[in-house]
């Protein structure tokens, strides 16, 4: 595969970044937020993302019927790592997860209601699949979707949802058929501001607010059910690829790579220039090398995603686990390198990197769960790339 940008490509990258350079606004930038800068949970990030609507780019890769560009997916991959390498809201979610699935199998009027609005950043989506024991293994979700008239009764829990305390619509997955486990659940759009939804802080390692979301006698027309029934499983399964990739951009690993290798040119050890010590050479130059491979990875999904239909599986959980993991030794290395002075918090002015040592380390472990978590990712590669058994 060809590694370079056309000139057209690199044009649009340099236009996105003059855009970035005209918008530039502190409450809507923060590279501290580590992975979590991408949601849109302000006012301003809101504003923020609805230029970007004003611009066209937030539909770049959808079809003309619906509001889209009909671009290649190279244009939204450079837009969303433009977005987080300034630590930027980005454009995964709507766009991504809910939008292309709701343009593959949403029902006219499903598309009529969300597209549009979702192409103004009108609207904002939380995702519910995990519940407390289903987080791995999201196709044991015990949500119960009971029929009732011509529509649904939601009963149950779902937990790790990010967005629920700032977004409009849920995207959740319950379950219609108790008999079928993988074929048994369905995918529905819920407004998250109806009588029987409390919505409950967990507060994580990384200073970021996911919630518990418990359902009490919801209802949900029919209009709301995504696709076809019991089907859901095979829904999430599409949208996870795109979020394993869309949603763990390269950007911030190359940023706090490059933050690093400059504390190391700079500082010195007992006197002795960090640059100098070959320990320390051997670590970055390992980093440096593992950062190469995982662009590459992300390209090669890049490539693979636009032959066409669905995003590939085994592509999208090698970049996912391979950055990810990636993300975690970058981390490790940056406070061993730092010394004890990496674990003060982060903004305070006379730690090592400004403290950014300390809060990629409590980040990064977040970021190898989301999407599905490593051990997950190995399975997935063993079984639909290398034909290993279910079982092993």
């Amino acid at each position: 595969m060809d590694f370079d940008f056309t000139p057209e490509q690199v044009a649009f990258a340099d236009e996105v970044e003059r855009f970035l350079d005209e918008n530039d606004d502190p409450d809507v930038f923060d590279l501290t937020r580590e992975n979590m800068a991408q949601i849109v949970d302000t006012p301003k990030r809101r504003e923020f993302m609805a230029k970007l609507g004003e611009k066209g780019w937030l539909g770049i890769t959808w079809p003309t019927e619906y509001g889209g560009s009909d671009g290649d997916g190279v244009y939204e991959y450079l837009l969303n790592e433009r977005l987080a390498g300034r630590g930027g809201p980005q454009i995964g979610k709507g766009v991504g997860i809910i939008g292309k699935t709701i343009l593959r199998h949403g029902s006219d009027f499903l598309k009529q209601e969300f597209l549009p609005k979702i192409l103004r950043n009108e609207v904002e989506f939380a995702v519910g699949y995990s519940e407390p024991e289903a987080g791995s293994d999201a196709a044991s979700m015990k949500l119960k979707a009971t029929r009732d008239g011509e529509g649904w009764r939601l009963n149950g829990q779902k937990t790790w949802t990010t967005s629920a305390h700032f977004a409009e619509w849920y995207w959740v997955g319950a379950r219609t058929d108790p008999d079928s486990k993988h074929q048994g659940i369905t995918l529905f759009l819920v407004a998250l501001d109806q009588p029987g939804i409390t919505i409950n802080a967990i507060w994580t390692m990384g200073d970021e607010r996911t919630n518990d979301v418990f359902f009490d006698d919801v209802w949900v027309s029919d209009d709301y059910v995504v696709g076809e029934l019991n089907r859901g499983f095979q829904y999430i399964s599409e949208a996870l690829d795109l979020e394993r990739f869309t949603m763990f951009t390269f950007s911030p690993i190359q940023q706090r790579l490059d933050l690093l290798c400059e504390y190391v040119r700079t500082e010195t050890l007992d006197d002795e220039p960090l640059k100098d010590d070959a320990v320390v050479r051997q670590r970055i130059a390992q980093l440096a090398t593992q950062g190469e491979v995982a662009r590459v990875l992300g390209l090669r999904f890049l490539s693979a995603s636009m032959k066409g239909g669905a995003a590939p599986t085994t592509e999208s959980s090698e970049y996912k686990l391979y950055a990810t993991e990636l993300s975690k030794r970058l981390a490790s290395a940056s406070m061993d390198i730092a010394g004890p002075g990496s674990q003060l918090r982060v903004h305070t002015d006379d730690a090592p990197m400004t403290g950014r040592a300390e809060s990629t380390y409590r980040y990064t472990v977040i970021d190898t769960i989301g999407g599905g978590a490593s051990e997950i990712q190995k399975n997935i590669i063993a079984r639909r790339k290398l034909g290993l058994p279910k079982n092993f």
